[in-house]
C-alpha cells in the first residue's frame, strides 16, 4: 500500500521540497528540472547528499541544487535539495500535457505551500493552513474537496483547527485532501536508507559519491583545528573544503 503524503506534514522533513509529475518518467522529470540527460549518480542515500559538497545560496547568489528521483503510484517525483528549481520551473515541467505538483514544506518559515500546474499552465496553489486564500488559472479546482475534508467551512473560509488539536494534524488533513484528489505518494524510505538516482540541477556540486581522492590530506590538516569530525566515507564536508580551498588560494605552502 502505498505511503502517501500526509506524512510529509511532520517538522522534521530535511528536503527542500517535493516536484511531482504525472505523463514524463522520472529521468525526464530530473531533466525538466535543469539535470543533464543520461547524469545521474549511481544511487544514493538521504543521508549521502550531504557529501555532495553543495554551496549554499548566499548575498542573493544562487547555490547549488540537487534532487533524488523515482516512481511511485503512477506518478514521478523528486526530492528537492540546497537551492533547487521546482518552485521555478513548474508550468515548464508541466508542458504536453503533464501533471505536475510542487510540495514545499516551509518548516523555517511557514506556512508550506502546494501548488499544481497542468499543460504548462499554474492551475491552482494555496498555502497549507491558508487554503482560503488561493491562486491560479482555476483558484477554485480543489474547494468542494477542502470542504469535504473540513480543511474550510461550506461557505469557503478556513476551518481553523481547535485549540486542542496539534497544528500537525491540521497539516495533515490539508495534505490528505492532495493525497487523495491526485493520489500522491512518496515512500517513507525515501528519507532514510532507500537509494535513488541524483542529478544536479543548478550549480556545479561534486556530484560523487565514492572517497575523494585528496581526502586524506585534507583530514590531516584539519585535524589540527578539529573540523574533520563528520568525514565518514572518505568525504570532506563542505564547510571544510571551502576553508582548504581558500587557504590553499591564499598561502599553499599552508595546505601542502
Amino acid at each position: 500500500m502505498p505511503d502517501g503524503i500526509k506524512w510529509l506534514a511532520a517538522g522534521d522533513i530535511s528536503v527542500e521540497g517535493v516536484v511531482f509529475a504525472r505523463g514524463i518518467s522520472a529521468d525526464e522529470l530530473a531533466v525538466r528540472l535543469g539535470g543533464g540527460p543520461g547524469e545521474a549518480t549511481e544511487p544514493v542515500s538521504h543521508g549521502e547528499v550531504e557529501h555532495l559538497g553543495m554551496r549554499g545560496r548566499s548575498y542573493g547568489v544562487r547555490g547549488d541544487g540537487v534532487v533524488r528521483v523515482r516512481e511511485d503510484a503512477g506518478w514521478a517525483f523528486a526530492v528537492e535539495y540546497g537551492d533547487s528549481t521546482g518552485a521555478d520551473r513548474l508550468e515548464e515541467i508541466a508542458s504536453g500535457r503533464v501533471d505536475a505538483v510542487h510540495y514545499l514544506p516551509m518548516s523555517a518559515r511557514p506556512p508550506a505551500r502546494f501548488h499544481y500546474a497542468n499543460n504548462g499552465v499554474l492551475t491552482c496553489g494555496f498555502g497549507i493552513g491558508e487554503e482560503h486564500r488561493r491562486w491560479g488559472a482555476e483558484p477554485d479546482l480543489l474547494l468542494l474537496e477542502l470542504i469535504a475534508g473540513k480543511v474550510l467551512h461550506p461557505d469557503g473560509s478556513q476551518n481553523f483547527p481547535p485549540s486542542r488539536e496539534h497544528h500537525m494534524a491540521y497539516q495533515e488533513r490539508s495534505l490528505g485532501v492532495l493525497e487523495q484528489r491526485f493520489g500522491l505518494s512518496v515512500p517513507r524510505a525515501v528519507l532514510g536508507e532507500a537509494l535513488l538516482p541524483a542529478y544536479a540541477v543548478r550549480g556545479t556540486p561534486a556530484m560523487h559519491t565514492g572517497p575523494e581522492p585528496d581526502h586524506r590530506q585534507i583530514r590531516a590538516w584539519a585535524a589540527t583545528f578539529d573540523l574533520a569530525r563528520s568525514d565518514a566515507g572518505g568525504h570532506v564536508p563542505s564547510h571544510v573544503r571551502e576553508t582548504w580551498n581558500h587557504i590553499a588560494r591564499q598561502d599553499p605552502n599552508e595546505t601542502a
